[in-house]
């Protein structure tokens, strides 16, 4: 995939996860491409959140198709995750991207 497909499917993926998993107790981290706050729970407001969640874009858009499943990734080291609600598996496979 090139740079400008990458961001675009980052970004549209992200938008399913908030919509998916409303609130901002969880930020996901895809650098350099897109951060977003999602998941219910306590409200993050400033300073570095209590859950923090941050892979690259190529682990993120493989779990978001369903082409690894969220504990292999961990497992792996591909996703560095903090925090008790530090996990995504309830919101995971998203949809197939094209």
């Amino acid at each position: 995939m090139r740079d400008q497909q990458i961001l675009k499917a980052v970004k549209e993926s992200l938008e399913i996860l908030v919509t998916k998993a409303p609130g901002r107790a969880i930020e996901v981290r895809i650098p350099p491409y897109a951060a977003v706050q999602c998941g219910d729970g306590p409200t993050h407001t400033r300073g570095t959140p209590a859950n923090v969640i941050e892979m690259d874009a190529t682990t993120w858009l493989a779990l978001a198709n369903g082409e690894v499943n969220w504990n292999e990734a961990l497992d792996s080291g591909a996703i560095h995750a903090s925090g008790v609600r530090a996990d995504l598996t309830e919101y995971l496979p998203l949809r197939m991207l094209p």
